[in-house]
């Protein structure tokens, strides 16, 4: 089989490298970029070069690009070690959603403003007793004259501290199965009545947070596509969380620094150490061979669900053996020099060593996704 790109597609990732190669130096890249990289200007650099919402309508600043550039640029960014949270979230996700389901009001207000960087989105998603069960949401909108009334809770809400808007889901039929009754809003996060609290994770980062809702008024413009039809809408969403390429590459700049430091200093001699890298090598591989496929499915106008699933689960145990990998091959040796690049090493390795359990939970657990595989992949029915 022919994994060629085209030479227009080979000429696009050179231009990105070349960009690339001047802004994000050295001292700025960093692991889990578009988690915790969080640039406004980097986010407008990308977007007055026309990078972000790349395969979205001209009309709204898109490019009209295939997903498979998009795949290709987004690799380059997280290789690179970007600092892409800034507009992560409303390029992968929001955009979309508004593209398939949204008002021609909603797109010309939001969409233009998200291809230049301008603003940032959080994802008012998972609660507290909602996480892999999302359709267990609580966080309820009713409807009152020209708004709807939003009361409940969010968890684990990246960037909710610095977002000028939520993307959110709440249940607008209390009595309907838990599967109907659900709809999607965008939330000027300016509201009154809106309260965020932050959650510092065990790396001491702060993205995640807490977001309360308190009577929280929503015009009814700002309900995205039918009202109750939100779940269904809401299951492509999912897929281009799920399938993208930064659920394999969170943690290359550190596994490429290791292998660079390994070679200089002769480890790659060991046999052991040569055949670990290897490995990880071959899995980050497979992993980006099925993050294409997913890409050059929807290329092809499919809808690549269980492939989307299988992407992600594959490629987040990745990512968690990239960090321990990489400390097993560092071990003591760079605790006991401080300062050397080793132990430079040695450090961003614990720190994705201990945010490693995440990869494997946010997005869809790890059960969730296999079940996906077995049920609407394998065709087997859940006993």
């Amino acid at each position: 089989m022919d994994f060629a790109l085209t030479p227009e597609q080979e000429a696009f990732r050179t231009e990105i490298r070349q960009f690339l190669a001047n802004e994000v130096t050295a001292d700025k890249k960093t692991e889990d970029g578009w988690i915790v990289g969080f640039s406004r200007e980097f986010s407008r650099k990308l977007g007055a070069r026309g990078l972000i919402g790349v395969t979205w309508p001209k009309k709204y600043g898109g490019q009209e690009r295939s997903y498979l550039d998009r795949v290709i640029l987004t690799e380059e960014l997280l290789r690179s070690g970007a600092p892409v949270a800034a507009h992560w979230l409303g390029d992968r996700q929001v955009g979309p959603a508004l593209l398939a389901y949204g008002s021609e009001e909603q797109k010309a207000e939001i969409l233009p403003r998200l291809t230049s960087g301008e603003i940032v989105f959080c994802l008012g998603m998972s609660e507290p007793g909602a996480g892999s069960d999302l359709a267990s949401l609580r966080t309820k909108a009713v409807e009152e004259g020209d708004d709807f009334l939003l009361t409940g809770q969010k968890i684990w809400t990246s960037f909710a501290h610095v977002a000028d808007y939520a993307y959110l889901v709440a249940r607008t039929d209390a009595n309907a199965p838990k599967h109907k009754g659900i709809s999607e809003f965008l939330i000027d996060m300016k509201t009154p009545g809106i309260t965020v609290r932050p959650l510092v994770d065990i790396t001491g980062e702060h993205h995640f947070n807490e977001v309360f809702f308190d009577s929280v008024r929503v015009p009814k413009q700002w309900l995205i596509g039918e009202k109750n039809r939100g779940w269904y809408q809401i299951a492509s969403q999912l897929d281009y969380e799920r399938s993208g390429i930064e659920r394999l590459l969170s943690n290359y700049p550190l596994f490429h620094d290791t292998v660079k430091y390994a070679q200089e200093q002769g480890l790659t001699n060991d046999p052991i150490v040569r055949n670990q890298l290897a490995q990880m090598q071959i899995e980050l591989d497979m992993g980006r061979f099925l993050v294409y496929k997913v890409a050059w499915s929807l290329t092809k106008g499919f809808v690549p669900n269980y492939e989307a699933a299988m992407a992600k689960c594959f490629c987040t145990e990745v990512e968690q053996r990239i960090a321990q990998t990489v400390a097993n091959i560092l071990g003591d040796y760079a605790v006991l020099m401080p300062g050397s690049p080793a132990a430079r090493l040695a450090g961003r390795a614990a720190h994705e060593y201990l945010y490693a359990p995440a990869y494997t939970i946010q997005g869809g657990t790890s059960n969730v996704l296999r079940n996906i595989m077995a049920i609407r992949g394998l065709g087997l029915q859940a006993g």
